[in-house]
């Protein structure tokens, strides 16, 4: 298989400018020529094995930043907003596509933030009985959407919260000791814990200082609403500092980001990030063993898993994702090369849909994209009960996986044949920008492809596309 070449420009100027030298003394500090850096900077020529070293060992740079997923991510975006009818004639080729999102991430950005204040105003304009003569029936981008980017392209990873959480969860002696540390922390902080019989997983009495927390509700998500309430309690000039960072268009952005990030600190105080990452390397990822050492629910593991992206010490690189029974993404996160469809569903042939017909079983499964990318994929049903008799059960599916070439780091892959070929099953990312041909679970045609329809032959499809 040939080496796939490196063309990070992006990363490489952004580098330069954070260190403040001219394109001259970067050159000479790399040892290359003046007019090769400005072809690499300019993606005209591949990053050199030469010169990633010497990001390494003359400025310390963690050059695993240099494939970093942004501009894969940039151009999957980029790739289904073009999917859209609204866009005319043939699609512009992959690598055009993948071009501009890796030289102009900034314009790439703006490109998809206008496409989803077109759909916003289309969508207003279609249900004229809620958009007509309202003040704020002109476009604007999803306050939801807005937040879910903000995650979306810092790698679901935040630093500075990260490692407040972790340096919070020092307190604790052993993994379940973490649950009275955060009761102590919140006492400091002058509230008063209740475990209440009621729906809502964690209510807060401003005029009495209490904090109820469901008595009804799993012990791990007890914990993790507790330490919720830490955050907010005892970290609130960290989290408005990492949101005037983020700049939301909105005041509710703002406020489901930083719910967002109160999350996050609670995930990473859960499960810390040194000691999680090592007894996830020493287990194996095995999720149910980290699930039963650190007290937490096999969702919060999966979804702790694909946050592992500190500079200096990242872990495995996982794709993480939550479906409803309906096969809506409600949860969604990629640390690899592997994006998720931004509107409508998940692939079918995903083994993430089967889940739902075989309960508290882990389904594993081979698949290669069509960019011929091979990856492991684990996936289980998850369910969420109210804890009482009547209540709604919600039911979702979560899958976990990475590219097959760090399958050894994972129990899940042992028994499986790597080596043969026919053991991947074709995936894809949704219908609509899928170039494959013959796919029989296919829902609708690719839009970029010409379809030819044949009155007198019937295949599984209807058409076929040319």
């Amino acid at each position: 298989m040939a080496t796939q070449k490196l063309y990070a420009g992006a990363k490489l100027r952004e580098q330069r400018l954070r260190i403040g030298h001219t394109q001259k003394d970067f050159a000479a500090r790399l040892g290359v020529s003046l007019p090769y850096l400005n072809q690499m900077e300019n993606n005209n020529r591949p990053v050199s094995t030469t010169v990633v070293l010497a990001l390494a060992s003359e400025f310390g740079m963690d050059v695993t930043e240099l494939s970093s997923g942004d501009s894969e991510r940039l151009a999957s975006d980029m790739q289904e907003v073009l999917s859209d009818p609204l866009f005319t004639g043939d699609m512009p080729p992959l690598a055009d596509i993948r071009l501009a999102a890796s030289n102009a991430p900034g314009l790439a950005r703006a490109f998809i933030a206008l496409h989803q204040n077109y759909r916003q105003t289309h969508e207003r304009l279609a249900s004229l009985d809620e958009a007509l003569g309202r003040e704020d029936a002109r476009a604007s981008p999803s306050p939801w959407e807005e937040v879910r980017d903000f995650f979306h392209y810092c790698d679901n990873y935040i630093d500075a919260v990260d490692r407040a959480a972790e340096h919070f969860a020092v307190r604790a002696e052993t993994p379940a000791h973490i649950r009275t540390v955060a009761q102590d922390a919140l006492a400091a902080a002058g509230l008063t814990v209740e475990f209440s019989d009621m729906d809502a997983l964690r209510l807060l009495d401003h005029d009495t200082a209490t904090l109820h927390i469901s008595a009804n509700a799993p012990h791990e998500t007890q914990t993790f609403q507790l330490l919720l309430q830490v955050a907010l309690a005892h970290h609130d000039a960290l989290l408005e500092a990492t949101l005037d960072l983020a700049r939301f268009n909105s005041k509710a952005a703002r406020d489901i980001a930083k719910i967002g990030l109160a999350n996050y600190f609670a995930g990473a105080a859960l499960l810390p990030y040194r000691a999680f990452q090592d007894r996830a390397q020493s287990c194996r990822h095995d999720l149910e063993i980290l699930a039963h050492h650190f007290g937490a629910s096999i969702e919060q593991i999966a979804h702790r898993l694909s946050t592992l992206q500190r500079t200096g010490a990242k872990g495995v690189p996982f794709f993480f994702v939550r479906v409803d029974q309906a096969g809506t993404i409600t949860k969604r996160h990629s640390a690899t090369r592997l994006q998720f469809a931004r509107f409508g569903g998940a692939c079918p042939l995903w083994n993430v849909h089967r889940a739902f017909e075989t309960p508290n079983q882990f389904l594993r499964q081979l698949a290669e994209t069509p960019d011929g990318v091979r990856y492991i994929s684990i996936a289980r049903d998850i369910s969420k009960s109210a804890g009482r008799f009547g209540a709604p059960m919600r039911r979702f599916a979560i899958a976990l996986g990475c590219e097959v070439r760090h399958a050894p780091q994972l129990v899940y892959a042992d028994g499986l044949d790597l080596s043969r070929d026919t053991a991947f099953e074709p995936i894809g990312i949704s219908c609509r920008i899928c170039p494959r041909k013959t796919c029989h679970q296919r829902a609708v045609p690719p839009l970029e492809r010409n379809l030819v329809v044949n009155p007198d032959r019937r295949d599984i499809l209807p058409y076929s596309v040319d």
